[in-house]
């Protein structure tokens, strides 16, 4: 049941990158991530005054119960890590092809499964770790695809960025496993979603708000609620699949960044990307990983 859940969270998040992508072309990062982070906490508030004032959600998974002070302090730390993430991958997908961004994303699911490895023991059969070196193998040809549109990976500050949003994304990833071995679905994601809310204001305000003059100008999408609606969809997902006793941060983790598929057709579709046939060859190898991964945990 969690692997299905995986590839639907996959899904989902391909669509969110999407309109992520489509709202912040010539537009101003901070307050596109400070609306999504407002509309998915709106979007949970009436979950929490339904638990908390009244029985209709008692017994249902979108139950919010209430939690000690230590809980919510360990929820804000993921809020942290989450925003961190965020804030790098959507200054660097401004600026970089969806068909680069997208598969470098998907090999952040190897630097969880290290980890997975040494945290939380989790091992690997023979088909498993097929997939894992297919994943390895494609970042080295991105690498390649990403030069023929005058990228340098090694120089270039929004693959550093993208880079950076990846490593931020494992130390979240490892962390929500943790989490999920004590904590209900909503506990996470309807606090995480608030705390990151809250402190994405304090950067608008003080932050962004007195330069927004010398910086590109906010201009409203409607692809913004879809950005808050796609994530919020996929994060329930995930958190419930993390929350099975036999699920694997590392397969799971693995499969979300398959969401490489949605986002390559909308880069070519959309935003009529280069080099496409160099970037099919990487997405292909991806796939093949994901079908290797798949084959392992059945």
């Amino acid at each position: 049941m969690w692997l299905i859940l995986a590839f639907l969270s996959a899904f989902l998040l391909g669509c969110y990158e999407v309109n992520k992508k489509m709202s912040l072309t010539g537009n101003a990062v901070i307050p596109v991530l400070f609306c999504n982070t407002l509309i998915c906490s709106l979007i949970f508030l009436p979950f929490i005054a339904l638990s908390f004032w009244t029985d209709w959600l008692d017994g249902t998974p979108f139950y919010v119960p209430r939690v000690p002070f230590e809980t919510h302090v360990a929820v804000f730390i993921k809020a942290v890590i989450v925003l961190s993430s965020w804030i790098s991958g959507y200054f660097a997908l401004k600026h970089l092809p969806l068909t680069l961004t997208g598969p470098i994303k998907a090999t952040q699911p190897v630097l969880t499964l290290l980890g997975a490895l040494l945290i939380f023991g989790e091992r690997l059969n023979l088909y498993q770790w097929i997939g894992v070196a297919f994943a390895i193998a494609s970042f080295y040809l991105l690498s390649l695809s990403g030069k023929k549109e005058g990228i340098n990976f090694a120089h270039n500050k929004w693959i550093a960025l993208t880079v950076l949003s990846v490593l931020l994304g494992t130390c979240s990833g490892l962390y929500d496993k943790h989490l999920m071995q004590g904590l209900d679905v909503m506990t996470v994601q309807v606090w995480f979603n608030l705390y990151q809310c809250a402190m994405m204001l304090f950067i608008l305000v003080f932050l962004w708000f007195p330069k927004r003059k010398q910086t590109t100008p906010f201009v409203w999408r409607w692809n913004i609620i879809f950005i808050s609606v796609f994530i919020c969809l996929a994060d329930w997902i995930y958190f419930y699949a993390l929350s099975f006793p036999d699920s694997m941060i590392s397969i799971i983790s693995m499969i979300r960044r398959s969401n490489v598929l949605v986002t390559f057709i909308a880069g070519a579709l959309f935003f009529h990307e280069k080099n496409l046939k160099s970037k099919a060859v990487d997405l292909l190898l991806v796939l093949i990983g994901m079908i290797f991964l798949y084959l392992g945990t059945k």
